[in-house]
């Protein structure tokens, strides 16, 4: 008999994406699908956003509408489905809560994902779908495992279901003031204990406390969110449930990030052709109004403009990394304080820095075609896709060691004229780390046949799902 797996999470490429969690779960269900061969049936359920085009909503058909309680509420929800990649989709419509320009940041945030996980619950109920597997993703779905536990056990088929937690970041819990336990989360005094932390309602804590398994995105973040270094307070709780934890590396699509096919490059390359990844640098430095230098390095940053992506590290060392005549060019928003750092690198070294303070993912398959180098030295990463991406494109990471990074990228080195590793990397959160790294990136950027040879080994690791799309199977008990 056909295993069930029931994904629940708040964004899903192509459907509605602001991140890796949207990538995630836009291509982990279908990996999954197609690695069991038949022997799962895969389903994902998530908010119908107004960012969802017009192309996918003709391709759904009404499952049905109902009206929901959520706690002395009974609100309108719709639900929406449609087939892709092997998956069954579904979309929870409430244009109240859904139909806004952003997926996150509003004063109801706490609200939305109290109705859509109601909604979950109740959609399982009402279309008879209750999975084998319930798999929820960061603090939007964690209400889905702690009702599973808490409110909804009584149903036979609902008791019957394990429950899966991942934690994509631990950093952002959905914490929340203790007045609205009941008015919102329709949860009782008795569910206090479960989900209070700190004196708050921490509904990431809850769905720890309540999942039968859980999981996050690296091995090493596994070990360091057991740490008060990395939890964010939720250390104490992780050591306490660390026997149900393991750490899945994530993948990347290699439909949609392949150099071979990629419709927002310039020119098609692959690694057995790396050196027309050059043709890409010169497109990219004519887009840029860069005069001429194309044989000069260009190092590359698409990030998140925050203190924990490293951003303060090349900061610190931006004025001695151009003095290496070097080209430079940051794609990304956030901090307010590093975007007009950036602006003001560029208009002090125009001839040399591009900073496009913008997000962009087209732009940002161009910077990855036409980069040597990518720059990703995070204080803490969960996993990260970037340097996943940039591997698949044939930009060298320089990373640090930590989370998903340490897990996916090993030092440069050469052993009896073979060269290892598939990246640079530093232990140390420290500037001069980085910028020593820099420079052996530089000597064997100078070293064409040896530089040509490193991008074909980057090129061909394999950073598919196909690996942890196995291990998930076999969590799964498949």
């Amino acid at each position: 008999m056909r295993k069930k797996i029931l994904f629940v999470g708040s964004e899903a490429a192509p459907f509605a994406a602001t991140g890796g969690l949207g990538d995630v779960l836009g291509s982990l269900p279908a990996a999954i699908a197609d690695a069991a061969q038949d022997g799962v049936d895969v389903r994902v359920i998530l908010p119908l956003y107004a960012s969802v085009s017009d192309k996918y909503r003709a391709e759904m058909r009404e499952e049905c509408v109902m009206r929901i309680p959520l706690a002395w509420r009974s609100l309108y929800c719709g639900v929406k489905s449609l087939y892709r990649d092997g998956v069954k989709w579904y979309f929870i419509d409430n244009e109240d809560y859904f139909k806004r320009e952003r997926l996150y940041g509003y004063y109801d945030d706490g609200e939305r994902f109290a109705f859509f996980c109601t909604a979950v619950m109740e959609t399982m109920q009402r279309l008879n779908i209750f999975p084998d597997y319930l798999h929820a993703n960061d603090w939007q779905a964690a209400l889905t495992v702690i009702y599973a536990k808490r409110r909804y056990a009584h149903i036979p088929a609902c008791a019957a279901m394990k429950t899966v937690f991942t934690i994509h970041n631990i950093e952002y819990q959905g914490v929340y003031d203790p007045a609205i336990l009941g008015d919102i989360f329709a949860l009782s005094g008795d569910d206090a204990l479960t989900v209070m932390q700190g004196g708050a309602i921490n509904l990431m804590k809850g769905a720890i406390e309540c999942c039968d398994l859980l999981t996050t995105v690296s091995r090493r973040y596994a070990e360091e969110i057991k740490t008060p270094e990395f939890a964010h307070g939720l250390d104490e709780v992780i050591r306490r449930n660390s026997g149900k934890l393991s750490g899945i590396l994530n993948g990347i699509d290699y439909l949609a990030y392949d150099p071979k096919t990629d419709p927002a490059i310039p020119v098609r390359y692959s690694s057995r052709l790396p050196e027309k990844k050059a043709e890409n640098k010169t497109a990219f430095f004519r887009e840029m109004g860069f005069d001429g230098g194309d044989g000069k390095p260009l190092f590359a940053m698409i990030t998140r403009l925050a203190s924990h992506k490293g951003v303060d590290l090349v900061c610190e060392i931006a004025d001695r990394l151009l003095e290496r005549d070097v080209r430079f060019a940051v794609l990304g928003t956030g901090d307010p304080g590093y975007e007009s750092f950036f602006r003001e690198l560029e208009a002090r070294h125009r001839d040399k820095v591009r900073s496009l303070i913008l997000f962009d993912r087209a732009l940002s398959r161009r910077m990855y075609a036409a980069s040597d180098f990518f720059i990703m030295p995070s204080k803490s990463e969960p996993c990260g896709l970037s340097q996943m991406i940039a591997s698949r494109y044939g930009s060298i990471p320089i990373t640090r060691e930590t989370g998903g990074l340490a897990d996916s990228i090993s030092d440069y080195g050469e052993e009896d004229g073979k060269l290892t590793g598939n990246g640079f990397t530093f232990r140390d959160y420290s500037g001069e780390k980085l910028l020593e790294r820099i420079d052996a990136a530089l000597r064997l950027y100078r070293d064409r046949e040896k530089y040509l040879r490193y991008v074909t080994r980057v090129m061909r690791i394999d950073f598919s799902w196909s690996k942890s799309a196995k291990k998930y199977l076999e969590l799964y008990g498949v």
